[in-house]
């Protein structure tokens, strides 16, 4: 894999954009997908968001500043987009967020790209009681195993304030699991 510096270097050339662009992709498409698809729990729709992301890197990457790493300046375009695309489909459909995600987990069960348990089902229900910046936070500790310094360039909050929302989210959802058994 490219050094970060070289590839960014290589993304803000034209003569070299349209390779290392195809790097990028490659190298980060599946995890950043995954990230997504904890967020909106539904494939095509994440396959949508993913797209739309990687079309936001490529217009705006001559203003990556490097104050982060790439991949986490590519995470928060993910996790703003997944965002809007939320906020956007639960207006449209005339429904609060928490609905359109109850709604989502629902469909999970009928999702041909969804190979869960029950178990799962469960944990994606305790998720999505949480308040949504705990759901962001959990998703990111639990599943994709940032670290708190990296969570807080990504969600532009302090390291203290996500620890405590990651430990608050974390006992909700055992406090949830334990009463469901």
């Amino acid at each position: 894999m490219l050094d970060e510096a070289v590839l960014i270097s290589q993304l803000k050339d034209l003569s070299t954009r349209d390779a290392s662009y195809r790097t990028l992709v490659s190298t980060h498409k599946e995890r950043l997908y995954w990230h997504i698809r904890k967020m909106v729990l539904n494939h095509e729709d994440t396959d949508d968001i993913l797209q739309n992301t990687f079309l936001k890197v490529f217009k705006h990457i001559d203003g990556f500043k490097g104050d982060s790493k790439l991949y986490s300046w590519m995470y928060r375009i993910a996790t703003n987009e997944s965002i809007n695309f939320l906020n956007k489909k639960a207006n449209r459909m005339h429904i609060d967020l928490q609905t359109l995600q109850e709604q989502s987990v629902e469909n999970l069960k009928a999702d041909t790209y969804f190979d869960g348990d029950e178990i799962q089902l469960k944990l994606q229900k305790a998720i999505i009681s949480l308040p949504h910046k705990q759901q962001l936070v959990f998703n990111m500790r639990y599943f994709d195993e940032l670290k708190y310094e990296e969570m807080s360039h990504i969600l532009d909050t302090s390291v203290g304030a996500l620890k405590a929302s990651y430990h608050h989210a974390r006992k909700k959802i055992e406090s949830i699991l334990v009463n469901q058994s």
